[in-house]
């Protein structure tokens, strides 16, 4: 893949705020929190993130994808996160009422690096996890380049902004595995197709490894570039602790481990060694 590409990363360093909670909306299987984090939105590049504090009792920090950076009246821009409830700190995260403070911290990672010439792009993305896959449609078509999207889930509860996806790609293939909507399948069963009609010489993925997975192997197939944002469990999300270690083929082709927070989340599909992570993935 010869597309040159140059990364679109983050202003500067991420900041350390006490952010407020604007709303909470349920919409099917997630929730979508709109947060005021003063400096943050300038800062945002698609495919970074933010980490949020959740329950005072608890150290860890949860990671969440920006959906969008949206303007809300009397407040500047504001983030909209998406959150699929997992356990406790999640659960105790969506209940907190308006006007709630929480403390964040972002923008973090390496964002997703953007063809400097206009190609044909395929952007997949799984439930929640697609979310920064929407405002990187956005920065696309401001480039001029032809955007096919790929959304896919278990089941319509779970896919995230069907009918935004269609307003955002000039065509938009639909997956979910019980067939409540769309095609019935997985994104293995439909990706190579949709490859090969869309002629895209650059697709970015975003959700769990085994997806990303099929889509790194259908991109080399195909003789495309990849990039795919990975989601590890993040203790620190500041690459200090080195809890979130991904295997990746380094230059020359040696072996290195590299921490998904600080140095992803983006890697190029084509580095990570995905048989060594599938085997500590969550």
């Amino acid at each position: 893949m010869s597309t040159a590409a140059e990364t679109f990363g983050s202003v500067s360093g991420p900041l350390h705020v006490t952010g407020e909670l604007l709303a909470t909306r349920r919409i099917g299987g997630h929730h979508h929190l709109t947060v005021v984090a003063p400096g943050i939105p300038e800062r945002f590049r698609p495919g970074t993130f933010v980490a949020l504090s959740t329950e005072p009792a608890r150290l860890a920090r949860r990671a969440f994808w920006i959906h969008r950076v949206k303007p809300v009246g009397g407040y500047g821009a504001a983030l909209e996160l998406v959150v699929e409830t997992r356990g406790p700190g999640t659960e105790w995260l969506v209940a907190q009422p308006p006007g709630a403070r929480l403390a964040v911290t972002g923008p973090l990672g390496r964002a997703f690096s953007l063809p400097k010439q206009p190609v044909g792009c395929l952007l997949v993305g799984e439930g929640y996890a697609a979310a920064p896959l929407f405002p990187l449609a956005e920065r696309l078509r401001e480039r001029e380049c032809p955007v096919t999207l790929l959304v896919a889930a278990p089941d319509e509860a779970h896919l995230l902004s069907a009918l935004e996806a269609r307003r955002t790609a000039r065509a938009v293939t639909v997956v979910t595995q019980d067939g409540s909507v769309g095609t019935r399948g997985t994104v293995g069963d439909v990706v190579g197709e949709v490859l090969e009609r869309s002629r895209a010489e650059v697709v970015y993925a975003a959700g769990p490894v085994a997806t990303l997975h099929t889509v790194a192997a259908a991109a080399e197939a195909a003789g495309a570039w990849s990039q795919v944002a990975l989601e590890q469990p993040l203790t620190c999300a500041t690459g200090l602790c080195q809890g979130c270690v991904v295997p990746v083929t380094g230059e020359g082709g040696h072996p290195r481990q590299v921490r998904a927070c600080a140095d992803g989340p983006v890697f190029r599909g084509d580095r990570v060694v995905w048989d060594e992570l599938a085997a500590v993935a969550p």
